[in-house]
């Protein structure tokens, strides 16, 4: 965000936004899309418009037979930074249906369909009762379904939360379990119910593999072609063929899972796995470490113990 744009009120900085967002995305923005989009008056919109103009007088000209405002060829964006990974993340959401057209700021999405998973039904009285016992350093007794043999029907167990965690399909909670005397990660859905907050247990500070990080190293398949490599390199941000990604202990095993790198990916098709882990060894050392407290979110394939 440029000076010129973190001196304005917040109100007339997120609409400067949207016209820009409207100018860069979708070629144009006139007065109409801005009373619709955040129910101001017509006086107001105009002044919006009036008023980006003067900031950034080289970025929009005037379209008299669209009666819209267009993109210039000189278009430098300072109220927007344009981010693909937002913009696309916004489609996304539309085409999911957690998001209306309005809330996405996108006025003319294209066609978009999403390789959907069912989705996890989470009670909305057990995540504010999780989400209470974080913010107030307790602990909450849950009563959850595991999937450990040893525990086949629901039980009554007492957890004190203190992270949540995302796999890119499920959401668990990474909380210190009162009968395990450790830290594991509970998901959501399998909680059926909650009572009886209480004095927590050890809290987050004590959780060493959710505040301990590991790099993973990662390149591309080496049985790729060179022009292969390339474009798997840019498409991983990747620098001489090598990226870094910093993640928890915690979420190690998700990750990898996610990545295809759970086993020897350089033994993998190519076509199909085009990434590897150029510190094998030493990732595969960190998940026999991240793996023997995995928690129940996930039933390790090296035994590890479960809620």
């Amino acid at each position: 965000m440029s000076e010129a744009a973190a001196v304005l009120k917040w109100g007339v900085e997120r609409r400067l936004e949207f016209i820009e967002f409207r100018l860069f995305w979708e070629g144009g923005v006139n007065r109409s899309d801005i009373i619709e989009m955040f129910d101001v008056s017509v006086p107001q919109a105009s002044k919006d418009l009036t008023h980006y103009q003067e900031r950034a007088p080289q970025n929009a000209i005037y379209d008299k037979s669209a009666k819209r405002y267009v993109a210039s060829p000189q278009f430098s964006p300072i109220f927007l930074k344009p981010d693909p990974d937002s913009y696309l993340s916004r489609l996304r959401s539309l085409a999911e249906g957690l998001a209306d057209p309005g809330e996405s700021w996108i006025a003319h999405p294209p066609e978009t369909d999403i390789a959907l998973t069912p989705r996890r039904d989470v009670d909305a009285d057990v995540l504010k009762a999780i989400l209470g016992a974080v913010r107030e350093n307790r602990s909450i007794e849950v009563y959850y379904q595991s999937m450990n043999s040893r525990r086949a029907d629901p039980v009554w167990r007492r957890m004190t939360p203190h992270a949540f965690g995302y796999d890119g399909f499920r959401w668990h909670t990474r909380a210190y379990c009162h009968i395990d005397n450790k830290f594991k990660d509970f998901l959501l859905p399998r909680i059926l119910g909650t009572r009886d907050i209480g004095v927590p247990g050890p809290g987050s500070e004590q959780d060493a593999l959710w505040n301990e990080t590991f790099n993973i190293e990662i390149g591309p398949h080496p049985r790729l072609t060179s022009g292969q490599r390339a474009v798997v390199a840019k498409d991983y941000g990747m620098v001489k063929e090598r990226a870094v990604l910093t993640v928890r202990y915690a979420m190690l095993f998700y990750v990898l899972k996610r990545l295809g790198l759970l086993g020897d990916a350089s033994q993998q098709n190519p076509r199909t796995q085009h990434i590897v882990a150029l510190n094998a060894h030493e990732t595969e050392c960190a998940l026999k470490r991240a793996e023997f407290e995995l928690g129940e979110a996930e039933q390790a394939p090296r035994g590890s113990g479960g809620a």
